[in-house]
């Protein structure tokens, strides 16, 4: 029987994301009916979009930990590791730092909640406390690793998955059997991620339409100039800061990369989680963007946890918002606080759940801005979430392959191949078979 063609899947994923936004809207405006959202909105949808992504992070941790054993061990200079894992944390701050100034710059100019009227947004926020990055470094190595695989630790899983790589490849024989039985997990787990995704579109559908069926459109209109000056600044990230970045130090074709970015992009939209979005990143860097395993399976996990482009963003642009709200005037050194807190705090919380409100928190109390001012924002940021995912997982993969690239660890014919990668072929593609130096 003949393969479907290479960007069936690609396509129906994004037919469903558009089917989903039209369904839910109008499911939000006409379907009033008690039990339509007993039995449609919280029972059908939300059963098969939880199904969806509860799928997809039952892969996350066995791919990630499988992934970066196998990668560790393909290099042939361990030293090497040490210049990627730098490369990518310098790049990952750097966009970030880039992404804020663009959100405060842009703000700046349109004035977002300028004659917003906030008597009637009296809502409460109980922020959550940050923890100390001298915290976050020491909780960086795991106790117990299986608790943090349990637990889906993300920074401590990478750790450990260095180290036991490490300690395979210096392990002679004995670890070459290890080796041996990591590779062949690797196949049968990309093979189980491919399963998923296969099921991409009825999910996406699913979650799509459940969350526009829930928030609808009318929220949008007290917050339109915030919404959109968001909007704005998230689209300049990603169609330009990015291909720019990709342009000037990897000498890579732009319009490629936003052409096969589809599918992790419209999982990030969907599912608001970059880390439920890992074992569609890491298939869609390694097979249709030729990046090595040794550079993917490190850096894709590291921008997952550490990689908040998107929501740096939101936190200079809500910071305006409120400033303009409150009637509190911003100095051109706070403004430079922002650019620091929001790139240095998407290092320091990145395991805290509701990383953008506790980041957001933050960032409001180092320019002494009310932290009450996030009740007035929250209503839309279920949907601004899912534009800010795109971003981030976005930039996980132009970071993979700028390293990659710098690395000589990106098959050129790949990345130039508009077929590669599709998941009816992956599995008959072999690996990109560079080694980093």
């Amino acid at each position: 029987m003949p393969s479907p063609a290479p960007h069936r899947l690609t396509r129906q994923i994004v037919l469903a994301m558009l089917s989903g936004i039209v369904s839910g809207v109008i499911v939000n405006q006409v379907a009033t009916a008690p039990w339509i959202h007993a039995v449609l909105i919280d029972g059908l949808l939300h059963v098969i979009g939880s199904v969806f992504v509860a799928a997809l992070k039952m892969m996350v941790v066995p791919l990630v930990f499988v992934s970066l054993v196998v990668g560790v061990t393909a290099l042939s200079d361990l030293r090497a590791l040490g210049r990627i894992g730098i490369k990518a944390l310098v790049l990952y701050l750097a966009t970030t730092a880039i992404a804020v100034t663009i959100a405060l710059s842009l703000a700046h100019a349109v004035g977002p909640g300028l004659g917003f009227d906030a008597g009637e947004a009296n809502a409460s926020f109980s922020a959550k406390e940050a923890p100390p990055l001298t915290q976050v470094l020491i909780d960086m190595v795991p106790t117990n690793p299986v608790a943090a695989m349990a637990e889906g630790n993300m920074l401590q899983i990478i750790v450990f998955a260095l180290l036991f790589g490490v300690a395979v490849t210096m392990s002679g024989a004995r670890g070459k059997h290890v080796l041996d039985l990591f590779r062949d997990l690797n196949t049968v787990i990309m093979h189980m991620v491919e399963w998923v995704m296969r099921l991409a579109p009825y999910g996406v559908f699913a979650l799509i339409t459940r969350s526009f069926a829930t928030q609808g459109l009318d929220l949008l209109l007290p917050l339109a100039a915030y919404f959109f000056t968001l909007t704005a600044a998230l689209a300049i990230q990603l169609f330009g800061t990015y291909p720019l970045l990709l342009r000037l130090l990897a000498s890579l074709n732009p319009l490629t990369f936003l052409r096969k970015i589809r599918d992790p992009a419209a999982f990030a939209f969907s599912t608001a989680s970059s880390g439920a979005t890992i074992p569609v990143t890491l298939h869609t860097v390694e097979k249709k963007m030729g990046v090595n395993n040794s550079v993917a399976s490190f850096s894709v996990p590291l921008g997952a946890t550490i990689n908040m482009d998107g929501t740096a963003m939101m936190q200079g642009v809500a910071a305006v918002f409120i400033a303009n709200v409150y009637a509190i005037d911003l100095a051109l050194t706070d403004y430079l606080l922002v650019v620091l807190t929001a790139t240095l705090a998407s290092v320091g919380t990145a395991a805290i759940p509701s990383v953008g409100l506790v980041t957001l928190t933050m960032v409001l109390s180092q320019v002494g801005l009310p932290v009450e001012g996030i009740a007035l924002i929250i209503g839309v940021d279920r949907l601004l979430d899912m534009m800010r995912t795109t971003v981030n997982v976005t930039g996980d993969c132009a970071v993979s392959c700028i390293v990659a690239k710098s690395e000589n660890a990106l098959d050129q014919a790949v990345f130039d191949d508009p077929r590669a990668g599709s998941v009816e072929d992956a599995t008959r593609r072999p690996m990109p078979s560079q080694t980093v130096a």
